[in-house]
């Protein structure tokens, strides 16, 4: 009997479908020579501090640095404490009983580094030596489903993945479990104050950001806005120069030649820039950039829109989800034209969809060299029906973006005028001359939002034009904005350096903080931990993640650079670099981290006494 695990019932459930199997057992589905079983997500986890002889929260225990790491089954909250989960010790009885009678294992859990832990964790905690291999598909559809069986790869072929996987689950336990009792224990804190290796750099991101709002000051200035007429066109200009005080934009502002005090020609054009250029189209998504996006248009968390992904993932109609990269290869650029061809229906893009049919296809998102364990998240081409509203937001915002980056380039012309009367004003205006990929959502471009002119008269070096309005302005200076969950993902991605090239951004992936999978993840631990809540759309530090930071804001746990070079040298563990040199780097950083703590924490808990949300 060839025994399949999945994740998940529900995959394991739509894989025995695929092949036929019917009959229904406890906890698996066997027909056709096939068992398939599943688990749920995580079965098992490191074990906990006590089970390596560290009872209770002592400081002589700390750091806690096992010889060996324990695996052990997931836990459940009762009124007795935390007790084995009954469901999770059903299971896996379930799958020894099938691994010792198989014939072939087969892994089908999600083809990446957690669903390689998730199984590999269940295969050395049952002592299973039996060979497996691995189905490693990109999509749910019944064909990648059967072409994946058909190119099984070896399980061997994936062991530094797991090497990867489970350096990241040590270190995490480490830094952790160490860094959290240390400053909880030197605090004198009743409650748990919880610290990660990626959660605090985090926090610390957050808290930075919103010190830096809260104490800023805003400074005052003056501008001059102009309206000139030209035919009957009117359009706007604003002073280069900024003035620090009233008198004197005052003074200059009586020297503008307008209408008004009997100037007719009040206005010399003194250059004229207009200059085309041409904008690419954007990128595929990949998972972060989708919850960025989905964040912006309709306010959804990281965490929401991942779920709504998994479920469009599992109902067949999206490609893998927790993707991190944002390009194809040709093997699957091969198949674009007929993925294009199922949206020529669609009541959004049917129009651009139908272009594209005969269109010549942009490549930009075509590099086989830039596509990690999955390519970029496109829609299989089966039709979806009867999506809720927010699984059709999700679904069009994949589908749409595939049309743009498959689409032409928008070509743009830049003008900018230079005027003098009394001092030198500047128009900006730009003028789309074909919209390209830009025609798919038909929306404003962000940075001609704010734009004073949406389009420009032709005019000429030398010529004179009426003033016909001006006005005085009083503006402030503004702080960075609060972060968001888009801003905050996008930040994530580069280790909170401020790039926005999306290009170099990519380029960085593998140093950010977390990774796509699981900074949803992240920002959910932060609230449940109250260490921020949502305003509105924006993050807020509560008190209690306020009074965290000042402890560890200048420790390195809290530095974003550094956890993003880790998260880079387990990436370098997946392509094959040496394990123990990371493992001993992270215990080294272990007592490092533990002793600052120990040291620090005193005086935190008066900090702690008010732990409300800080707004």
């Amino acid at each position: 009997m060839k025994i399949v695990i999945a994740e998940k019932p529900s995959v394991g459930r739509e894989l025995a479908k695929v092949f036929g199997a019917t009959t229904r057992k406890d906890g698996y589905i066997e027909g056709k020579g096939y068992s398939f079983t599943w688990a749920f997500g995580h079965l098992l986890q490191l074990a906990p501090p006590q089970e390596y002889g560290f009872i209770g929260w002592r400081r002589q225990h700390l750091p806690m640095l096992p010889a060996k790491f324990k695996l052990s089954i997931r836990k459940v909250k009762t009124k007795d404490g935390f007790v084995e989960d009954p469901g999770v010790r059903k299971q896996l009885d379930i799958i020894k009983k099938l691994f010792d009678e198989a014939t072939e294992i087969i892994v089908a859990t999600d083809a990446g580094r957690e669903g390689e832990l998730i199984f590999r964790y269940i295969y050395y905690f049952l002592k299973c030596k039996k060979p497996f291999k691995r189905l490693w598909i990109s999509s749910q559809t019944d064909e990648a489903i059967k072409d994946g069986f058909r190119n099984l790869k070896p399980g061997t072929d994936y062991d530094t993945l797991f090497n990867s996987a489970h350096c990241r689950s040590e270190s995490d336990w480490l830094v952790g479990m160490n860094a959290t009792q240390a400053l909880s224990i030197s605090a004198g804190s009743k409650s748990v104050l919880s610290l990660g290796r990626v959660q605090t750099p985090t926090l610390a991101m957050i808290c930075a950001r919103y010190i830096e709002s809260k104490n800023f000051v805003p400074q005052t200035f003056y501008q001059i806005a102009i309206q000139l007429d030209k035919d009957g066109q009117l359009f706007k200009a604003i002073s280069i120069a900024n003035f620090k005080t009233q008198p004197e934009a005052q003074e200059v502002f009586d020297k503008v030649q307008d209408v008004a005090t009997g100037f007719p020609n009040g206005g010399n054009i003194t250059a004229v820039e207009a200059k085309p250029r041409k904008e690419p189209p954007p990128l595929l998504h990949d998972l972060s950039s989708l919850q960025q996006e989905a964040n912006k248009k309709n306010g959804f968390t990281a965490d929401q829109t991942l779920n709504l992904l998994q479920n469009l993932y599992e109902s067949k109609l999206v490609s893998y989800p927790r993707t991190g990269s944002r390009y194809i290869g040709d093997d699957v650029f091969a198949n674009v034209p007929k993925l294009i061809s199922t949206l020529t229906d669609h009541p959004t893009f049917a129009n651009q969809a139908n272009f594209l049919q005969t269109a010549t296809l942009n490549k930009r998102s075509v590099n086989a060299k830039k596509v990690t364990d999955h390519h970029a998240i496109l829609p299989t081409g089966e039709k979806p029906y009867n999506l809720s509203k927010d699984h059709q937001a999700i679904f069009d915002m994949v589908a749409g973006r595939m049309l743009e980056a498959f689409h032409q380039e928008c070509l743009k012309e830049i003008t900018k005028i230079t005027i003098e009367s009394g001092s030198v004003f500047i128009a900006n205006g730009t003028v789309i001359r074909s919209a390209g990929w830009r025609s798919v959502f038909n929306e404003t471009e962000e940075e001609k939002k704010d734009e004073e002119n949406p389009a420009l008269p032709k005019v000429k070096v030398g010529e004179l034009l009426p003033i016909v309005n001006k006005a005085l302005l009083e503006k402030q200076t503004k702080p960075k904005p609060l972060y968001n969950e888009a801003s905050l993902l996008k930040a994530l991605e580069t280790s909170g350096k401020e790039i926005e090239d999306e290009e170099l951004r990519y380029a960085m992936k593998d140093s950010g903080l977390g990774t796509p999978a699981t900074r949803a993840a992240i920002i959910e631990t932060l609230l449940t931990r109250e260490y921020i809540t949502r305003d509105k759309r924006n993050l807020i530090p509560t008190s209690k993640g306020l009074a965290v930071y000042e402890v560890v804001k200048d420790k390195k746990i809290a530095q974003a650079e550094l956890t993003g070079q880790w998260e880079k040298r387990l990436e370098e563990i997946r392509s094959g670099a040496s394990v123990s040199d990371f493992k001993a780097e992270i215990a080294d950083y272990t007592k490092t981290i533990t002793q600052e703590l120990l040291l620090a924490g005193a005086g935190l808990s008066a900090q702690l006494a008010n732990d409300v949300a800080v707004v």
